[in-house]
């Protein structure tokens, strides 16, 4: 793997959102806006917390992030360099997504996990008969590292993801992920489909990644024991707005806005930001 070990890099901005907005429906006579002048910034090497109610539009908001869906207004900048300049596929393998439920492709383990590099040489889908021997057990060494920092055995390489648990796919997923040695990891709620056991493991997984490398982390859900477990920084959102953000867990556990306070306690009802 290639992550530099965590520098003191608290000051630096990973990642600045300004004004961003997203709109569906555009041209229509009544466009539907689901983002809503959204403003924030993540610190390098933070883990960075996007909470809110089902339907508030935090899953639109990360995939605006990475360019899955393109803006209505306002810009994305990384590094202080705007992101729709950026070519995608650098910007994929410098922003990685893990999502709710891990979508791998067909085949084995191995090949999910060294897909992003395989496409970057253009040998995504050669598989490893095409390769050299040499290439080949450079490539099995490689994934094979990638799932211990997951916490799978090397054996699992050869495993047909039809064969996988859930967690385990979705380990296998942050594996796919971490295998492009991304700046930035964004997550969208990707413990949610998982049981207690398995969510823990995964939570623990990324608490590591934080405290050993120098990755950003984008982290989406709506729990509230998870926001304050592994955040340091988040952000609410409901109705597509930035209602309120702060350092976590104090932004929840001594909230300054009424609407937070609502959120909290399980108050807070659809529709809520625009009273």
């Amino acid at each position: 793997m290639g992550y530099a070990l965590r520098v003191d890099a608290h000051l630096q901005r990973r990642i600045a959102v300004e004004g961003l907005t997203f709109d569906v429906g555009r041209g229509a006579a009544a466009p539907r806006r689901i983002i809503d002048d959204v403003s924030f910034s993540v610190v390098a090497g933070g883990v960075f917390t996007v909470l809110g109610p089902s339907g508030s539009g935090k899953s639109t908001l990360l995939r605006c992030l990475n360019r899955l869906v393109e803006p209505s207004a306002g810009r994305v900048l990384l590094d202080g360099h705007d992101a729709s300049e950026l070519p995608v596929q650098e910007l994929r393998r410098r922003v990685g997504m893990v999502f709710q439920t891990a979508a791998l492709f067909d085949g084995n383990v191995l090949d999910n996990v060294l897909y992003g590099p395989r496409l970057r040489e253009g040998r995504a889908g050669d598989g490893m008969a095409r390769g050299a021997a040499g290439d080949a057990d450079s490539a099995c060494a490689q994934a094979e590292g990638l799932l211990r920092r997951v916490g799978l055995p090397a054996a699992f390489c050869d495993k047909p993801v039809t064969e996988l648990s859930g967690g385990e796919a979705q380990r296998v997923s942050l594996a796919r992920a971490l295998a492009n040695e991304p700046e930035v990891l964004m997550l969208d709620e990707p413990t949610a489909a998982l049981d207690p056991t398995a969510s823990q493991v995964i939570e623990d997984l990324l608490l590591q990644l934080a405290a050993d490398t120098d990755l950003t982390f984008v982290f989406v859900t709506h729990n509230l024991a998870q926001a304050r477990r592994i955040g340091d920084h988040g952000l609410l959102l409901v109705d597509g707005r930035v209602v309120d953000q702060g350092p976590l867990p104090a932004f929840l556990d001594d909230p300054a806005e009424d609407i937070t306070r609502q959120f909290v306690e399980g108050r807070l009802q659809s529709g809520d930001a625009a009273q």
